[in-house]
């Protein structure tokens, strides 16, 4: 009988201020979900060697936009060594620059439109505001998370705690003050479930870590649609990916973001308590020719 096998899901580098949030309360959770299902998982950072592992998730790597060439060093490493990294590594080395979405653009994913420049300075911002129509924008760095270093902007408004590099400038979402930014997660290709995040009063940011509030979403049909040609935009087959999307001005579905290297998939508001994910998990072993212990039922 096969041994069973070693599963990794990756965290911060205990360097990052990112390793004292709350990544550990979502590994537990995935880990609950993954061990009703028969399979056993530990938590490594990173920046740690891998080897030895049967399938390795790099879905906790928090913080790693601040450590964005040694990201893609490790990343080129594991694609060197075959590791059984999911999402694949070449998806873990593109997506992690925001101006992918230029690229689904051109394929035809509905994208909120984007400029890019090497700074954030006030000319940079006037110029996106006369060719989006609006002085409300929103800018960040191309490589970033969790709102790291992301700004709300009009005229007047200081550049402080902004991007510091090659940045993106979007215009400003009204829509994500009332109806907020919703979030699709899909598995293995396949539709799982959504989230609605909303800011708190006075802020813009929807992620927790800003106080954003989170609740299940039950996503309509042009917003599945939306998602499908986000998802059918993308070479490579995705274990997991979370399409954060925002209806414009004129109602229109648009992407936000799409979030295939380390996105909290919110499994908490997953009517299927997490099924789809560990069923996801459980093929991918086996397609790497591994035999995992029979699912329990309880």
């Amino acid at each position: 009988m096969s041994a069973d096998p070693r599963i990794a899901i990756l965290g911060p580098d205990p360097a990052d201020r990112d390793y004292h949030s709350r990544w550990r309360d979502v590994f537990e959770g995935e880990a609950r979900i993954l061990a009703r299902a028969g399979l056993a998982v530990e938590s490594r950072a990173w920046v740690d060697d891998l080897a030895g592992f049967d399938l390795i998730l790099p879905l906790l790597t928090w913080g790693y936009c601040r450590a964005a060439p040694q990201w893609q060093t490790k990343v080129a490493a594991w694609a060197a060594a075959g590791l059984p990294v999911l999402n694949p590594p070449s998806v873990l080395s593109w997506n992690v620059d925001k101006s992918y979405l230029g690229r689904l653009a051109e394929r035809g994913a509905p994208v909120v439109p984007t400029l890019y420049v090497d700074r954030v300075t006030d000319q940079a911002l006037a110029e996106a505001a006369a060719a989006f129509g609006t002085d409300a924008l929103i800018a960040k760095p191309r490589i970033s998370a969790s709102a790291w270093q992301t700004i709300r902007w009009s005229p007047g408004t200081p550049l402080d705690g902004g991007p510091e590099g090659e940045a993106m400038i979007q215009p400003f979402m009204p829509a994500i003050l009332d109806e907020g930014e919703l979030s699709l997660v899909y598995l293995a290709g396949a539709y799982s479930h959504a989230i609605r995040k909303r800011p708190s009063p006075g802020d813009f940011r929807v992620q927790p870590e800003h106080r954003g509030v989170i609740t299940p979403y039950e996503p309509a049909g042009d917003e599945r649609a939306a998602a499908e040609a986000i998802i059918a935009a993308v070479d490579e087959d995705l274990l997991y990916a979370r399409i954060d999307m925002i209806r414009d001005a004129q109602g229109i579905v648009r992407l936000m973001e799409l979030e295939l290297v380390e996105p909290d998939l919110y499994l908490e508001h997953d009517p299927g308590g997490g099924a789809a994910f560990a069923q996801a998990v459980r093929v991918a072993a086996a397609a790497r020719g591994l035999h995992s212990p029979p699912a329990r039922s309880d």
